[in-house]
């Protein structure tokens, strides 16, 4: 790829949009919920013996009930998980970063619509498609479209 002053400027605006986006609010509120989380060292040793705990899990989940330890390992996963839910700094956390997606959400769809309609731009959130057409392609849906 030949780098051309019109791929610089885009560069510099990508690079000035960064800025933006890490001096915003959302990103600001996420950045005090994550270090709220991550400075509690209890907090820190549940989510850690959360991971091993998901790690478990998905060993057992290979073998279904069958598994020796289904029981204990199912009700173990449920009750940590719980605990994590149900504790506000980590709560506090995932809003921000559910804010944080949604406003990247927003940034490609503004970029992706700003170039073209039929753009397909995945997104994290369901509210919005990654598809050029209404109802979806294949369905001959707003785009008449079909598979």
């Amino acid at each position: 790829m030949l780098i051309t002053d019109e791929w610089l400027t885009i560069i510099e605006h990508a690079e000035e949009l960064i800025k933006i986006m890490a001096s915003s609010e959302v990103v600001e509120e996420y950045n005090k919920a994550r270090e709220a989380v991550y400075s509690n060292d209890v907090l820190v040793k549940s989510i850690k013996e959360f991971t091993i705990l998901k790690e478990r899990y998905e060993e057992v989940q290979r073998f279904g009930r069958y598994h020796p330890d289904y029981r204990t390992v199912m009700k173990d996963i449920r009750l940590r998980k719980r605990e994590l839910d149900l504790n506000e700094q980590v709560a506090a956390l995932r809003l921000a970063e559910n804010d944080v997606q949604q406003l990247f959400d927003e940034i490609g769809m503004i970029i992706g619509k700003t170039v073209s309609e039929s753009v397909k731009v995945p997104t994290g959130n369901g509210f919005f498609t990654d598809s050029s057409c209404g109802s979806g392609c294949g369905s001959g849906g707003s785009c008449s479209c079909s598979a």
